[in-house]
């Protein structure tokens, strides 16, 4: 009896490869296909998110925050990050910017800062506020010393003050007798612990700084950052960090060409070194057509210059478009051409293709070239991460975090409702912001009409980041409950799809009933 119910089943619910196949001819989307459910002794907390997206960028949940000026700055990337996440902050900015907004996402929370800002004994504190304003910096103490990185005491962030500025730090820090220091030798294998417990036995220090033999400096505890750490170890999302207990951060950049129409390869490499600098963990390449020779060659000189830098490259939509990407050295390919919801790509341009379609040919492309994919746009509840999460690695989302606090929009008031402003990189107002080039336009040509593809638009102010991801994470994990799948790699290879009918979809949210909130 069980044989004939299982044949039936296969007849009807197929796998990815049978399923897409019988649709030749036919591009779906989220919507159009649903999944069957399989027998489970799983529950939904006891799944497991995470996802690897290359060597070094591992996350604790599989959602990437866009890199769209609405989107991600700093304090997105820092929530998403916290929350097991990755943010990739966007580059319609001021290369400079991009640097201290990449510097204040690594600098958040360390457990063991192995090579802390330092200062030296013969500057004045003007010169250190300066250090601040320029690099973004959120704190004010800073090891003081010589140019044999030996110890000489500490600059309190108290006297880091303007009415201070023409002292000179070795007047003003405490000295090398007054300062609580480990030697490295002493951490043991739980370094966090040993920190933690020294925090406990020494009431009001903040600072534990950890040296070598002759007194060089090795790095840095913070209170702060231990509380943190062991807070962590209880939350539902834990974050997502380096190999240095650093958050992760990615950024994107563009690529820009001389007059004669060739790469700008020294403005390049100098940006993205600078990246490299401040601790950047994944570089993102991100144009509307990522299978050209302009996303080609950008992806080429990166590999060249920084053959161990993590390069997500993108948009494509064809296992052609893959595989270009991956032989010019990406790690990481993103997967979407018009889904968006601001995004009129295929309206202006009459090209891309519906996404679960595109995922499905880039996923047999990318698993062929080892690398691995991003579904981007489309998303806009979470059983539609869990439907791409049957064939991605990870989703990148937009318009559902542009409502957060975090997300750098305007908020407006409508109506008495909150809003915040929310536009495509391809709209007229971003493009002209810097984004152009990503398009394939000249944001200096004032000649002829650049042809937007996006739109300016409005988001209802939504939660905070964490309660948003808790929400989507939630949803992803009752999907694999259904599947009775633990990890992200067994829902990819169980998940069977059925085609839903416009009926189908109708019956699939509430209907006839009034929906209210209780209390209302």
């Amino acid at each position: 009896m069980a044989d004939l119910s299982s044949n039936i089943d296969r007849e009807f619910y197929l796998s990815a490869d049978e399923f897409f196949r019988a649709q030749q001819g036919t591009a779906l989307t989220y919507d159009d296909a649903t999944l069957a459910t399989l027998y489970s002794d799983i529950l939904p907390r006891e799944t497991n998110l995470e996802t690897t997206l290359t060597d070094g960028i591992q996350l604790h949940i599989p959602i990437v925050s866009a890199d769209m000026d609405t989107v991600t700055e700093s304090p997105m990337a820092i929530a998403m990050a916290l929350s097991g996440g990755l943010g990739l902050i966007h580059c319609n900015m001021p290369e400079r910017q991009q640097l201290s907004e990449v510097s204040r996402v690594k600098n958040t929370v360390h457990g063991l800062i192995q090579e802390p800002i330092k200062v030296h004994p013969g500057q004045q504190v003007g010169e250190v506020l300066d250090l601040i304003e320029q690099k973004g910096y959120s704190f004010r103490t800073f090891p003081v010393v010589d140019e044999r990185n030996t110890l000489l005491g500490l600059l309190p962030g108290h006297v880091v003050r303007p009415r201070y500025a023409s002292i000179k730090v070795a007047d003003a820090m405490l000295p090398r007798a007054q300062v609580h220091t480990i030697h490295e030798c002493e951490l043991g294998r739980d370094p966090i612990g040993r920190a933690d417990r020294f925090f406990n036995e020494f009431v009001g220090v903040h600072k534990l700084l950890v040296v070598a033999d002759n007194d060089q400096l090795r790095g840095l505890f913070t209170i702060s950052d231990i509380e943190r750490i062991r807070q962590e170890r209880n939350a539902q999302l834990k974050p997502a960090r380096d190999s240095q207990f650093r958050l992760l951060c990615g950024a994107s950049v563009s690529s820009p060409r001389s007059s004669t129409g060739e790469l700008d390869r020294d403005r390049i490499v100098a940006h993205i070194g600078g990246l490299v600098e401040r601790g950047v963990d994944v570089i993102a390449i991100s144009t509307a057509h990522g299978h050209s020779r302009g996303v080609g060659d950008a992806v080429r000189l990166i590999r060249e210059v920084f053959p161990n830098l993590p390069i997500i490259a993108g948009n494509v939509t064809s296992a052609a478009g893959v595989e270009y990407l991956a032989d010019c050295g990406a790690n990481i390919i993103k997967v979407g051409q018009g889904p968006g919801s601001i995004c009129t790509t295929r309206i202006v341009a009459g090209v891309g293709i519906p996404q679960l379609t595109a995922l499905y040919v880039a996923s047999r492309a990318a698993k062929n070239c080892g690398v691995s994919i991003i579904a981007d746009g489309g998303v806009v509840k979470s059983g539609d991460i869990v439907k791409a999460m049957t064939l991605a690695n990870a989703v990148m989302c937009g318009g559902l975090l542009a409502g957060c606090p975090e997300a750098p929009g305007q908020v407006m008031e409508i109506n008495g409702k909150l809003y915040k402003q929310y536009r495509g990189m391809g709209s007229h107002s971003a493009m002209q912001a810097g984004s152009a080039a990503r398009y394939g336009h000249a944001s200096k040509d004032t000649l002829r009409k650049v042809a937007a593809e996006g739109v300016e638009a409005l988001k209802e102010v939504s939660p905070p980041l964490e309660v948003m991801l808790l929400q989507l994470a939630g949803g992803l994990q009752s999907g694999m409950g259904y599947l009775g799948t633990r990890t992200l790699p067994e829902l990819r290879s169980a998940a069977r799809y059925i085609r839903v009918t416009p009926a189908g979809q109708r019956e699939s949210a509430p209907h006839d009933v009034i929906e209210f909130k209780a209390g209302s």
